[in-house]
């Protein structure tokens, strides 16, 4: 899972990164220059704490997820987005868009006043013209191909429909995450990149104390209130001196607990688990996941060679204390190939190669 922050320049993006990550990256102002600043966390997770717990294993490994700093997009509205800029957007699975709501005189907006509504609106533009540009010219390629006779014409007209139904979206200013697209169509549009396309999260970047303002949020798109520059100093502090300042404002849990919760709901993630005296492992799955492509994460011989799964729910197992009392109890299930993985299974995979 990577995700990519993003935002106006002097919105506070490295702000909001170094509160998520821990880091201690510098926030000065990056006037527009393109940079980038990745850091893997671990998905903090009370379930793998107490099954590690159980088990006392020789490792315990915690979800990952990555967060991506990314500086140089300035909302020019040109929609020209391009190079290492574009490429590592496109990358991303989807984007934390951190919105300045928070006064500092010293450091001014790149549009001037702050107004989170306007900011909001003015990368989604850029997002949008972006992909308009690049549907114009798949479909004037295809119009091409068309008169070359390259390639099959059924093939042809099917990506045009596709392409089409794309660029009457955006004509109509509607983001690509708005479309039905079935698995064959996202794949076929897979390699484009599309911006809009992306699961949205709209970070509000507020000062201490600050409520957060009302907004429009673009269609589909999530959003979640952070004070960040205070969330950075405590992100940044020794773990009992954090506990002490979190006490204090008033603040039950640190930004990333929340924010990762946000993240899978963003990207429709789950977390499944293996257990055993070697290691417990935190796995992570799209929701709706079918038992041999959960076991494919494990490993790609599990899903070739899937048989049947062991699974117990989380929980149950923390209850009855062993793999072994969840059989006796008729608890533990056999379940096959079209299973769907559940949030906090435990799984065990047999197979054969």
């Amino acid at each position: 899972m990577k995700l990519g922050i993003i935002g106006l320049p002097q919105a506070g993006k490295t702000t909001i990164f170094n509160a998520l990550t821990g880091g201690d990256v510098p926030v000065a102002m990056s006037g527009g220059r393109f940079e980038v600043h990745t850091a893997v966390v671990d998905v903090p997770d009370p379930r793998v704490d107490a099954l590690s717990r159980l088990y006392n294993p020789k490792k315990t490994t915690y979800a990952k997820v990555t967060y991506t700093d990314i500086a140089g997009l300035e909302g020019s509205g040109s929609g020209n987005i391009a190079g290492p800029l574009l490429t590592e957007l496109s990358q991303m699975d989807g984007f934390l868009h951190v919105v300045r709501c928070f006064e500092n005189p010293s450091v001014p907006h790149a549009l001037g006043e702050i107004s989170p509504q306007r900011d909001i609106e003015v990368m989604e533009d850029e997002f949008l013209l972006n992909d308009l540009i690049q549907v114009e010219r798949r479909l004037e390629r295809l119009a091409e191909e068309r008169q070359r006779g390259s390639r099959d014409k059924g093939e042809i007209a099917a990506e045009e429909a596709l392409f089409q139904r794309l660029h009457s979206a955006l004509e109509e200013n509607r983001p690509l995450r708005t479309l039905e697209l079935n698995p064959s169509e996202r794949k076929q549009i897979s390699g484009f990149g599309f911006l809009s396309l992306k699961p949205l999260l709209i970070v509000l970047n507020l000062s201490e104390g600050q409520t957060p303002p009302q907004v429009e949020l673009p269609p589909q798109a999530d959003s979640i209130a952070l004070h960040g520059q205070l969330e950075m100093e405590i992100a940044q502090l020794p773990p009992e001196d954090a506990t002490i300042f979190m006490a204090e404002y008033g603040i039950t849990e640190p930004s990333l607990n929340r924010m990762i919760r946000r993240s899978y709901d963003l990207l429709q993630l789950l977390s499944f688990f293996t257990v055993g005296e070697d290691e417990v492992r935190a796995w992570t799955v799209r929701r709706g996941a079918l038992a041999p492509e959960a076991a494919g994460v494990i490993h790609s011989d599990l899903q070739k060679g899937f048989i049947r799964a062991e699974v117990v729910p989380c929980d149950t197992l923390l209850e009855l204390g062993s793999m072994a009392e969840a059989r006796n109890k008729g608890v533990l299930r056999l379940e096959g190939k079209t299973y769907p993985v559940q949030d906090g299974d435990v799984l065990h995979v047999r197979f054969n190669i």
